[in-house]
């Protein structure tokens, strides 16, 4: 099928490069990044923040600290309040 695409200068420009390297024709080029595309939504479904899970780990000792603070903070009766 034959479609009419308007792609920004700069980035038409990276493509048609990329497709020469790799000695392809850009509609080639085109037609591969957008089954990639499509494929990596394909793999998270319908939840894009599944890319994200896991990303925050190194603050897991972090988190761990600041909810002990809490907690020790909620344990301390405020005397003001229950006068």
């Amino acid at each position: 099928m034959k479609t009419t695409l308007e792609i920004p200068d700069p980035i038409f420009r990276r493509a048609k490069s990329a497709a020469a390297e790799r000695g392809i024709p850009l509609r080639e080029f085109v037609t591969e990044a957008v089954k990639d595309k499509l494929a990596s939504e394909a793999t998270t479904g319908q939840k894009p923040w599944v890319k994200h899970m896991g990303k925050l780990k190194h603050l897991h000792k972090e988190t761990e600290r600041i909810n002990h603070l809490i907690e020790e903070d909620f344990e301390k009766i405020d005397v003001e309040m229950w006068r």
